[in-house]
């Protein structure tokens, strides 16, 4: 079951965040990841989010969380948290249920 990375957040820090799109990049192929969105200027509906969001894709949660954990991811990740202030999550493709 596909797996999908969601994140959503405010960058603090501009001039040392635009080096970690190009970094994580890189990262993402070993492990199945496909970036489905990238949006520094989220549409706001509802609620304070922030400006930036993001979903990627993987063939599964597993596959997900071997890439965040990753040494390749872990060299880089630092570029966003230190960075950034927001959040980031793991969620299951959605499969109706049976009838």
């Amino acid at each position: 079951m596909a797996a999908y990375l969601i994140a959503n957040y405010t960058i603090t820090n501009p001039e040392v965040y635009q080096t970690y799109p190009p970094a994580v990049g890189p990262t993402l192929a070993a492990f199945g990841g496909e970036v489905l969105a990238a949006d520094s200027e989220s549409e706001v509906m509802e609620g304070t989010p922030g400006h930036m969001s993001v979903v990627l894709k993987f063939p599964s949660k597993e596959d997900a969380r071997a890439w965040y954990n990753s040494p390749e991811y872990q060299a880089v990740i630092h570029l966003r948290t230190d960075n950034t202030e927001g959040f980031l999550l793991f969620a299951n493709e959605f499969t109706p249920p049976s009838e």
